[in-house]
């Protein structure tokens, strides 16, 4: 049996999320902070995304730089990242009460034994098997993050022609690291009536860089033995067409990796498919909290790395005996939403002066702090002048009206929480709606 190691935080992940939540852990004094990551070097994402766009608008950075200081800064506070270490499951049964993760790395299985955990594992993309395109098995087939890291971190050659597969934000940065490698981007391939992009960005590719777009299109098949040769698409018309192109990357359509939150039966939430969090990103296991873009598929890295401070925040609470929250009140999302976070309300913990049986001392309100952050909602069809709606069993909460150009699909949302001091605690989820 091996030998149970104790340390007082284990940070799964070192993405942004990660190190932030660590750096800030480090710092205030929580102990011993491990960070474990299964690649060769920290930094997530941004460690393979050469183009601008991280940091602040008054010191903006490239992915690298961004991921280079972030880690960084978790080691000056005295985090300690340990790379190619993957954590594989958790303990049945731990004699301590302690979360127990069984991990391996350059130095074989270890168990450790934290006193809190924060998940921070992340997304990924879907593969073209988990899409269901059929074919064979040629070289020249990528996701984003594989295409990024081949070119930006191994500088190996792609091939000449390529097709990219969405029409999304990331979809153009994959054809920017196309062309970046010395190939052409054949064309712009998805199954949705417009680009979801910006309309300045989509036009831009189509007219400066001569990148033209199908729309209502699809992929079908990949053609080709040993290396790919071309792909099979059919028109929204039923009309199909072979484009020939020796690479072809799929972008965009990301999941939560939660496989190591299913292993430890957390709860997930149906729409973010990853795990229900409260809104001090408590999961449903005692001493495990989770954040970043294993919560919300996929936000940019600057969202991540708040809510890994949020969570060590929320961790630095537990370390020094806060009660755990009860399960709480889902909180839904109907279409056209696609998924809210947090989709946890335990109301008690989130009105100032309201009384809080769980609070200890003589004092059991809940201290006027500042409240917590807003939700994030992702919208799946552009709405014109979109008007979101609260309700719980029937009862309206809340309605707030959003700016006419904040609605588009696939991008972010926010809703405040002013309407949190009217959720029954004894009532229903909470449903919110968007018209």
């Amino acid at each position: 049996m091996t030998a149970v190691r104790q340390v007082d935080v284990l940070v799964v992940g070192a993405g942004p999320a990660g190190l932030a939540a660590a750096a800030r852990l480090a710092t205030a004094g929580a102990g011993r902070v491990e960070v474990l990551e299964r690649e060769t070097r920290p930094g997530g994402v941004p460690r393979h995304c050469a183009h601008g766009g991280f940091g602040t608008w008054t010191r903006p950075l490239t992915g690298p730089r961004y991921a280079h200081l972030l880690a960084a800064a978790a080691e000056r506070a005295g985090a300690v990242i340990r790379t190619r270490t993957t954590v594989l499951d958790w303990e049945v049964a731990a004699a301590s009460g302690a979360n127990t993760l069984l991990t391996v790395g350059p130095d074989g299985p270890e168990a450790l034994a934290a006193r809190a955990v924060v998940l921070a594992t992340g997304a990924r993309e879907r593969p073209r098997a988990a899409r269901l395109v059929p074919g064979t098995r040629p070289a020249g087939v990528y996701t984003t993050g594989e295409l990024q890291q081949a070119v930006h971190l191994f500088g190996q050659r792609i091939g000449t022609r390529a097709v990219v597969v969405g029409a999304r934000d990331v979809s153009y940065a994959a054809a920017r690291t196309v062309r970046t490698a010395g190939a052409e981007v054949v064309v712009l391939v998805t199954e949705h009536p417009r680009a979801r992009t910006s309309p300045a960005r989509a036009r831009s590719a189509r007219l400066v860089q001569g990148i033209p777009l199908l729309t209502g299109t699809t992929v079908t098949e990949l053609l080709g033995h040993g290396r790919l040769s071309g792909v099979r698409i059919r028109h929204r018309d039923g009309r199909t067409t072979v484009l020939p192109c020796d690479t072809v990357v799929f972008t965009g359509d990301f999941v939560p990796d939660h496989e190591l939150a299913r292993r430890g039966a957390l709860d997930l939430d149906p729409g973010t498919r990853g795990p229900a969090v409260h809104t001090a990103l408590h999961t449903s296991r005692p001493g495990v909290f989770a954040a970043g873009n294993l919560l919300h598929a996929v936000e940019p890295a600057g969202t991540a790395a708040r809510e890994g401070a949020r969570a060590a925040a929320a961790v630095l609470g537990h370390l020094a005996g806060a009660p755990w929250p009860r399960p709480g009140i889902p909180v839904t999302a109907e279409p056209p939403l696609r998924w809210i976070t947090p989709n946890r309300l335990t109301p008690n913990r989130l009105i100032p002066g309201r009384v809080d049986p769980d609070r200890p001392g003589p004092d059991r309100r809940h201290p006027a702090a500042a409240p917590p952050p807003p939700h994030l909602l992702c919208i799946d069809a552009p709405l014109p002048r979109p008007v979101l709606y609260v309700h719980q069993d029937g009862r309206l909460l809340h309605r707030a009206r959003l700016g006419p150009l904040t609605a588009q699909p696939h991008r972010t949302l926010t809703l405040g929480v002013s309407w949190h001091g009217r959720v029954d605690p004894e009532g229903g989820e909470v449903r919110v709606s968007a018209g």
